[in-house]
């Protein structure tokens, strides 16, 4: 990096900024710190992986930063907004607007099609039905899953159910994608396949994509590993650039399709790119969980 280029990263704000971040729980008559005294900066553009054992904070600490759930102590700030004293309007806006969800059980709708799971998420912002079943097409496309547009999750295996929420996730153009523990339910070959999106995604699109996981297979890929125990950060760790995901896929099938369309590379810098949105927004259960 040579001096200009680091003057202009040190003047960039992160996407992310945590102090002092505290999320605890009641068990019964006793309190569980799920989350403990976290300070993080986290820059936008990265793949970052958040890394624990089982219990160890680290999908509570996703919820956070996906602004599911709020501190109950410490500031975290994305941008210019404090997510903890934000209203429940406000928190609505940025996870519809700003951020894109993937999780470990795909979360679809199991009497919608693979075309009518994406456009959903576009529904209440994008206009008529028309245009969001055609931009659900062309996500589904740009995942490889052209060829199932019209499919119930019940006729599509794992991993192209987790490629049609990785499409929905992407619907509304987020900043971040955060996802929790994306390969759990996933075989081997199908595991490469989502996590390749995941790396094109950050490394082509300069989204900024967080994951949740306890598996080192899928941590050694990003280029920040954060390791969590009993929610307290004990590693953080950078490098250059994350490694590329295994390959079992053919061109087309699981590898994201050009779309040159889709998002400017200016993405990854602190500015906003942010289009009409639709609220998506799923609840957090309100335990402590990973």
């Amino acid at each position: 990096m040579d001096d200009d280029a680091a003057a202009v990263a040190l003047d960039t704000p992160p996407l992310y900024r945590l102090r002092g971040v505290e999320r605890h729980y009641m068990k019964g008559a006793s309190e569980v710190a799920a989350v403990s005294g976290v300070d993080l900066d986290i820059a936008s553009g990265g793949f970052v992986c958040i890394e624990g054992p089982s219990g160890s904070g680290k999908s509570t600490l996703l919820q956070l930063l996906g602004a599911l759930d709020t501190p109950t102590a410490g500031t975290i700030q994305m941008e210019d907004q404090e997510l903890g004293s934000a209203g429940d309007h406000v928190l609505t806006e940025i996870r519809s607007k700003r951020i894109g969800f993937v999780f470990q059980h795909f979360n679809l709708i199991p009497t919608l099609s693979a075309v009518e799971n994406v456009a959903l998420a576009m529904a209440p912002h994008h206009g008529s039905r028309a245009e969001g079943d055609e931009r659900a097409k062309e996500l589904l496309i740009r995942v490889g899953l052209g060829h199932r547009l019209d499919h119930l999750p019940s006729r599509l295996s794992g991993g192209e159910q987790q490629r049609v929420a990785i499409a929905r996730a992407l619907a509304n153009r987020p900043d971040v994608i955060v996802a929790d523990e994306p390969t759990g339910n996933l075989d081997s070959e199908s595991a490469a396949e989502v996590l390749s999106l995941l790396v094109e995604l950050q490394q082509r699109d300069g989204v900024t994509v967080i994951v949740a996981t306890h598996d080192p297979e899928v941590a050694q890929l990003a280029s920040r590993r954060i390791s969590l125990r009993d929610g307290a950060v004990v590693e953080d760790s950078s490098h250059q650039s994350p490694q590329h995901a295994p390959r079992h896929v053919k061109a087309g099938e699981g590898a994201l399709v050009e779309d040159d369309s889709h998002q400017s590379p200016q993405r990854a810098s602190s500015a906003k790119h942010v289009e009409e949105a639709s609220d998506r927004n799923p609840s957090a259960d309100g335990q402590p969980t990973g």
